[in-house]
């Protein structure tokens, strides 16, 4: 598995308020975007792991928003894996514009099986 990846993307028109800027919980689907191309960057597969009845649950968020971005921006959003444990993944998140840091997150991950209870993480998330 790939510790670090970056997935470039940009921002379409209705991400945005009024103000013209990226609507706050837009970034959290940036950072899932991020997320699951660096999986697919690691030879890994969501809907095999979902098939096989484990699912990867975020369990703790926690953002900095420094600076908006806006329509039509081209956006770059880093993950890298921080630590992984038995029953946890942690990642960072950074989004920029242009080398200038827009956004900072740190976001826990949890694996459950289709019932809900906690998993420990597979050797293909690891």
């Amino acid at each position: 598995m790939l510790s670090e990846h970056s997935t470039e993307l940009r921002v379409r028109y209705d991400e945005c308020d009024p103000m013209g800027l990226v609507h706050h919980s837009n970034y959290l689907r940036y950072m899932e975007i991020a997320r699951t191309e660096l999986f697919r960057a690691s030879g890994g597969n969501y809907r095999d792991l979902e098939a096989s009845g484990l699912f990867v649950v975020v369990v703790r968020i926690e953002c900095n928003y420094r600076q908006p971005a806006k329509y039509d921006d081209l956006l770059t959003i880093h993950v890298q894996i921080d630590r992984v444990t038995e029953a946890k993944i942690e990642q960072s998140y950074r989004v920029e514009r242009d080398g200038l840091s827009l956004l900072t997150a740190k976001i826990t991950l949890a694996v459950i099986n289709s019932a809900g209870r906690p998993q420990r993480i597979p050797e293909s998330l690891r």
